[in-house]
């Protein structure tokens, strides 16, 4: 026999789920923080892993939820490393949110979940390297050729698993109206 869901309102189950993602962000987050650096790459970069968490909230949810995530996860940088961390985070959490959500938006959907993993990675780090370069020396534009590879292969990285995880998250989401996938 086949379980119903609670009942609850949508608004509800709306405000429940992106409770979840928001969770979710977190909890990779803090655990991409324990990962050790990438040799070569600038420090503090990381793989991006905490992002399919904004990735499939800008689809599924909407912009106001997806950026509140991205948001949350810049606050908890702060808490938890400082306020570079905070800045960087924000910085490249908010600009990768918008592009990905309006690459979800653009008429005909020329992006997968690949295509979508790349450009939000590839804007992700302009982002945080135009941060890096006002709080230190614009000398960190040498690291570009090293955030272009490693933007693509961590895009390519979160757009497979976010298309692998996608459907248990369709299963727990508050319901497919207005889902940009």
């Amino acid at each position: 026999m086949k379980k119903d869901r609670l009942n609850l309102s949508h608004s509800t189950r709306f405000v429940a789920f992106n409770g979840l993602l928001a969770a979710l962000a977190l909890a990779l987050s803090a655990l991409e923080g324990m990962l050790p650096p990438i040799p070569m790459l600038p420090p503090g970069a990381k793989l991006g892993i905490s992002n399919l968490a904004t990735m499939y909230a800008a689809g599924a949810v909407g912009l106001g939820p997806a950026l509140c995530i991205a948001v949350l996860k810049g606050l908890f940088a702060g808490m938890t490393r400082g306020v570079t961390a905070m800045l960087m985070s924000l910085s490249g959490g908010v600009l990768s949110t918008l592009v990905m959500w309006l690459l979800l938006h653009k008429k005909g959907k020329p992006f997968g979940m690949v295509g979508l993993g790349v450009a939000g990675a590839l804007s992700h780090n302009a982002a945080q390297l135009c941060i890096a370069a006002l709080l230190t020396t614009p000398a960190v534009a040498w690291y570009i050729p090293w955030l272009i590879v490693f933007g693509v292969v961590s895009g390519i990285l979160t757009g497979l698993v976010l298309r692998a995880v996608m459907p248990f998250l369709d299963r727990l989401g508050p319901g497919s109206e207005g889902a940009g996938f």
